[in-house]
């Protein structure tokens, strides 16, 4: 069987297009960002220095190619998303892995949509979409499972806290004491602390660093209450008792929504993922019945305002069971 017997001409207008489309999100990220110098080290993060001369500058390391990607104000709000999703990732890398799944949402949309047909480009920028906006949502996926974990943590972490310093320890002995009892998310973030307070920051900025991090209100609440006493003075031991019997019931009142409204959830969850079942259950048992959704522009209509349907109304009851504590 000969080269032509693997390769067919709507799998290389596939890879064509998709090679485009790649291309058309790569300069549309360069000309809106522009290219910038990048003038890094790990320790100006920490301490206000002078940029030391180009000769001394060290080599580029692994992602740091990619940084002309994107300017210095995205690069710093990607780095904070990366940050709080505790990814170990630059933003030249993550703006790279960015950019290749829409390459491969593209290329994939095109081969199912059967190459260059309407419902192949249809398909294709559909997938470009998908793999647009599908690293952001995993992304934000990782943040909300870590902030959650941190939250449950933080109130034993509170106790403790206050415990170390009645025996007799410093605020930032009694965090170098938690560091190293609790598991994570809890634990890396204080090192993190502790170990910006070493390098010269002070207590408030380094706390200040760790919310941008882990934007918790209750976090926010503790962190208040440090800043406060750190002016005026007081017995913060008690007061750390007091902020943490507080989070303890606000945490007992969420349980208790959550699972008053564990039914109205699922049925968001059910009502979002029926059709999509339904669809996949008929393009089994007779997919030329149910391939004339994506094979005229009246089903790809169809197919389009359903969507969008069903994201709104998962969105509202999403919105409706979000009660607020």
């Amino acid at each position: 069987m000969g080269l032509d017997g693997f390769i067919s001409l709507p799998i290389i207008m596939a890879a064509v297009f998709a090679g485009a489309i790649l291309i058309l999100f790569l300069g549309l990220a360069r000309v809106l960002s522009g290219r910038n110098e990048i003038i890094e080290t790990r320790l100006d993060r920490y301490a206000a220095r002078s940029a030391a001369p180009a000769e001394t500058q060290p080599k580029k390391g692994r992602g740091e190619r990619f940084e002309g990607l994107v300017n210095e104000e995205r690069s710093s709000s990607i780095s904070a998303e990366l940050a709080r999703a505790d990814l170990r990732l630059t933003p030249g890398e993550y703006v790279m892995l960015n950019l290749g799944a829409v390459a491969l949402g593209a290329f994939l949309g095109l081969i199912l949509g059967g190459g260059t047909t309407t419902s192949g480009f249809v398909l294709a920028l559909v997938g470009a979409l998908v793999g647009f906006y599908g690293p952001r949502m995993y992304v934000r996926f990782l943040q909300d499972r870590r902030l959650n974990a941190f939250n449950n943590q933080l109130g034993d972490t509170i106790v403790l806290l206050a415990n170390s310093m009645r025996s007799g320890y410093s605020l930032l002995q009694s965090m170098e004491t938690a560091s190293k009892e609790l598991p994570p998310p809890m634990s890396t973030e204080l090192q993190r602390v502790t170990r910006e307070i070493g390098l010269g920051l002070t207590t408030q900025t380094a706390l200040a660093n760790m919310y941008r991090r882990v934007p918790s209100d209750d976090l926010d609440l503790l962190i208040t209450a440090i800043n406060v006493q750190h002016e005026v003075g007081g017995n913060l031991a008690e007061i750390l008792d007091n902020i943490a019997h507080t989070i303890r019931e606000r945490i007992r009142i969420l349980g208790e929504i959550r699972t008053i409204t564990a039914q109205q959830r699922l049925s968001g969850y059910i009502l979002a993922a029926l059709p999509i079942i339904l669809g996949l259950l008929i393009f089994t048992l007779n997919p030329q019945y149910i391939s004339r959704l994506w094979t005229s522009n009246c089903g790809l209509l169809m197919l389009a305002v359903g969507f969008i349907m069903i994201v709104i109304g998962f969105l509202v009851i999403r919105k409706i069971t979000n009660i607020e504590v």
